[in-house]
């Protein structure tokens, strides 16, 4: 009887994961579009050894925040709302207010929303460093620029 050999895909150990630094920036990029790719990338599924239960993502310096796009009229009708839990407690904020007052909100929670809702979310989200302007404090890690 002969044995065949079968080929196994190598299991990426946490150990082994070799993480990289890019910066992103935001101006003039539309903010659903940019926070897929940002999502995708942070989970790791543009390597290919790719595996799922493995945090495999880079870090990410997004720059220039509060110059990203929102398409339509989504500046005026995007509501962003929370709830203290007693009545009459609901705060409302459309997109523009919530630019104008914390820019790198409005992409950690678009990222937040499209990554999905396990354990692994809040270390992901731990990799993304978002700044309103374009100076952050980064430089020591020698960030690469990545265009989307």
């Amino acid at each position: 009887m002969s044995s065949f050999l079968t080929v196994q895909t190598p299991w990426v150990k946490k150990e082994e994961v070799v993480r990289n630094w890019y910066i992103i920036d935001a101006k003039d990029k539309v903010l659903g579009r940019l926070a897929s790719q940002i999502a995708y990338m942070l989970l790791g599924k543009h390597r290919p050894d790719y595996a799922p239960h493995v945090d495999q993502g880079d870090f990410f310096v997004i720059i220039n925040a509060d110059k990203v796009k929102l398409t339509g009229k989504k500046l005026d009708q995007k509501i962003y709302w929370r709830h203290s839990g007693y009545m009459g407690g609901i705060k409302l904020e459309t997109a523009t207010q919530r630019l104008n007052k914390k820019p790198a909100d409005l992409i950690m929670l678009a990222v937040k929303r499209m990554l999905p809702r396990n354990r692994m979310r809040n270390k992901l989200l731990k990799k993304l460093k978002i700044y309103a302007g374009a100076n952050h404090p980064h430089q020591a890690q020698n960030p690469k620029i990545l265009e989307i």
